[in-house]
């Protein structure tokens, strides 16, 4: 006899444990399956851990940058705070049990293992059988990608979750791995001493991102003594004497105690079953409509909803939470909006700060928009001026000048994730240019730079 129940959710991290949970409490009969920790990524190997360790190797940077702006210094770096404060106060020891009960005492049922998709509505657990009377939610979420380089199966690496829970620093390290994730963890670790090697198989840092900004990260990493290959690729890996080696397309060769794979993540929608409910399971990501409906061969599936990493729009928390609140409305029958992702924002909480809303200049002139950039140099700025050390940074802005307003803006430097919510409302409300150009910005401010950057664009 198989288990019944209202609505069956597939995967409990952000956007699962929110739908899941705001169903039970409007009091539908939820069973909600995960395989791994209720929360997901987030709280416990992605942005809580990962801005812990952030937060204290930024205290390390600010601190080296005393001499010549208040006085000497000397710095010891110490990685047990660091690490005894993710134990602790993020991940409870990577111990879920608040998580569960927090869902439970929602009202939800919670099942604990690897789900299996066996119909629209049915999914099977550990030989269990679990029947919807009213759907399904896909919420399975995504996992580190490990690329196929010869010989690195023989090789005990680290993705970003063995390096939130190391217990101690390698003396080096290479990251496999130029984007966010391969930034943020390997600028932190070299604060703390790791001598750190970047590749890149793009031919630049943040490839998804303005080429200004990886090219001043590249310059900032440099500065502070991480090695950087761009535009080649990890060839071959296999054992050296104290850690790895890496051979490079380019003929070279690199070798460290550690490496870290941070190539992006990925889904397994074969494993999952998601052929079973109707679906493409040879695609890479579940496609949505704008009420997260999963979209079959003849169009969305009734039933079957679909939200998070496993979409494919974005792998950020703030979405995962997003793409929930429209799923929620559209099951309960509410009113809501639809999605868009024309103002999707996101930061890389690299030193400094990379935010992005929107088009990039590349993106907006390949949709054959007729644009004008405008941008200003952060240290040019008065704040960027008094900020002295650490100051690197730009605002770049993208305006559609058909209908004048900002498509995408860039904003790096000093808390650049904060000044990007300015320009993200800006993007999101079509605000006017000749509006924006109105406002007044208080001085001396990091985010009165965008004033600068939008005489730039001109008139």
């Amino acid at each position: 006899m198989a288990e019944q129940a209202e609505y069956l959710v597939v995967g409990l991290g952000i956007a699962g444990e929110e739908i899941g949970g705001t169903l039970a409490e409007a009091g539908h009969d939820v069973v909600g399956i995960e395989r791994s920790l209720v929360g997901g990524e987030c709280p416990y190997w992605g942005c809580l851990p990962s801005k812990m360790m952030i937060r204290a190797a930024n205290l390390l940077a600010e601190a080296r940058r005393i001499p010549g702006m208040a006085g000497e210094s000397t710095v010891t770096p110490d990685w047990g705070p660091v690490q005894l404060r993710i134990r602790e106060e993020a991940t409870d020891h990577w111990n879920d049990q608040v998580a569960v009960d927090r869902f439970t005492g929602k009202g939800g049922r919670f099942v604990r293992g690897s789900a299996t998709i066996t119909g629209p509505r049915s999914v099977e657990v550990d030989g269990t059988i679990y029947e919807a009377s009213r759907g399904l939610v896909i919420a399975s979420g995504a996992q580190p990608a490990v690329p196929p380089v010869p010989g690195i199966e023989d090789i005990e690496y680290w993705t970003n979750h063995e390096a939130t829970e190391a217990d101690t620093l390698p003396a080096s390290l290479i990251v496999l791995g130029g984007g966010v994730i391969g930034l943020e963890l390997g600028q932190a670790m070299s604060r703390f001493g790791t001598k750190v090697t970047v590749v890149e198989a793009m031919e630049r840092l943040l490839p998804l991102q303005e080429p200004e900004a990886g090219a001043l990260l590249a310059e900032v990493l440099a500065s502070e003594g991480i090695e950087v290959h761009v535009g080649t690729t990890a060839d071959r890996v296999a054992p050296a004497e104290g850690g790895v080696a890496v051979h490079l397309g380019d003929g070279s060769q690199l070798q460290a105690e550690r490496l870290l794979v941070a190539a992006g993540r990925k889904t397994d929608l074969p494993g999952l079953g998601i052929g079973a409910a109707g679906l493409d399971d040879s695609a890479r990501f579940i496609e949505v409509d704008s009420r997260m409906r999963a979209i079959g061969p003849d169009g969305p599936i009734a039933g079957v909803w679909a939200v998070g990493d496993n979409t494919g729009v974005g792998a950020f928390t703030h979405l995962s939470y997003y793409q929930a609140a429209i799923a929620i409305a559209d099951i309960l029958g509410n009113d809501t909006h639809e999605a868009d992702y024309s103002a999707l924002a996101g930061v890389a909480f690299t030193d400094p700060e990379v935010g992005h809303v929107g088009m990039t200049e590349q993106q907006a002139r390949d949709a054959g928009l007729k644009i004008r950039v405008g941008t200003q140099q952060v240290p040019y700025s008065a704040r960027g001026w008094l900020h002295k050390a650490g100051n690197e940074g730009f605002i770049k802005l993208i305006e559609d000048t058909d209908r004048g307003v900002l498509v995408g803006a860039t904003s790096v430097g000093p808390h650049g994730g904060e000044v990007l919510g300015l320009l993200t409302l800006a993007v999101h409300a079509a605000v006017p240019i000749a509006d924006f150009r109105k406002m007044h910005f208080a001085y001396p401010t990091f985010h009165k730079g965008v004033e600068d950057a939008l005489k730039d664009l001109g008139s």
